[in-house]
């Protein structure tokens, strides 16, 4: 996301949107991290940029069936389901704490499930609040990349160093095998998608964005804009790094008066894409 909130693209790099509506959120039993170390290095040496990304895709393929082929770009779950995903993007900034204290404050206050995708220079800058969210059993926590990169403007063996080096920190320094990825900005190109793909991770956007970090929005604006789209199925971003001086007042007035009004109700990512029923 961009300091307005706005996701931004690249005009140099095609995407393709495929609107997921139920997945399983299962990992495989064993890592394929050093595999695709090995397998990365070598295409980069020896097959060219072009041609990396058909080969990519046909090794993501050819993945063994305890390793789920994700990827494919979610931006909702279910129509059916009676439920929303409340997502925070916590990335580096360079003013402030990097982290909403009044908002997560409500948020465990009110045990309110929501999902937090983590890059690794905020982790780096945030080891107790990481061990605070992992600790509580109605967040869930994904990647969001290593510095906040562009990953359009980098090729597919500095994607794959970007797009891991946070999913590495959570395994190796605090045991969480993180299953759920966003891009940084949301921006992606193919060789993104392929990349994620052969890592085994969920690639997961949104449906609603709320333009939280826009300081020329108030908190009514926020709340109006993300309130009339707010539908079965919705995944919306908000930031909990501080950037979002409203955020946490438009989420107090979207869980008490808009949910409950439209018979919803918030979710984790998974939750939610697990989710069929029509019973809230």
């Amino acid at each position: 996301m961009d300091s307005n909130g706005n996701a931004q693209r690249s005009a140099d790099f095609p995407r393709t949107h495929l609107h997921i509506t139920h997945r399983n959120s299962g990992m495989g039993n064993g890592s394929i991290f050093p595999l695709c170390s090995c397998i990365l290095a070598l295409m980069r040496r020896l097959v060219p940029t072009r041609a990396l990304l058909y080969l990519l895709s046909l090794i993501a393929l050819e993945l063994t069936p305890s390793t789920p082929s994700f990827a494919q770009v979610i931006t909702a779950g279910s129509p059916r389901c009676p439920g929303v995903a409340l997502t925070f993007d916590l990335c580096p900034v360079r003013k402030g704490s990097g982290y909403d204290q009044p908002l997560m404050d409500y948020l465990i206050t009110h045990r309110i499930p929501a999902t937090f995708f983590m890059s690794g220079k905020w982790m780096a800058k945030h080891e107790s609040e990481v061990e605070q969210l992992l600790g509580l059993d109605f967040f869930e926590i994904g990647t969001h990349g290593d510095v906040h990169a562009h990953l359009p403007m980098h090729d597919a063996d500095e994607q794959r160093t970007e797009i891991l080096g946070p999913v590495t920190l959570l395994q190796e320094h605090y045991g969480h095998q993180a299953r759920l990825f966003r891009p940084p900005y949301g921006e992606y190109n193919d060789v993104t998608v392929a990349v994620v793909k052969l890592l085994g991770l969920q690639f997961i956007q949104w449906n609603i964005e709320s333009g939280d970090p826009d300081p020329t929005l108030s908190a009514e604006q926020i709340f109006t804009r993300v309130s009339k789209r707010a539908k079965p199925g919705s995944i919306i971003v908000f930031h909990a790094n501080g950037k979002g001086k409203q955020t946490r007042q438009v989420i107090e007035r979207l869980t008490r008066e808009t949910l409950p009004a439209k018979k919803l109700r918030p979710m984790t990512v998974n939750e939610l894409l697990d989710c069929t029923s029509q019973t809230p």
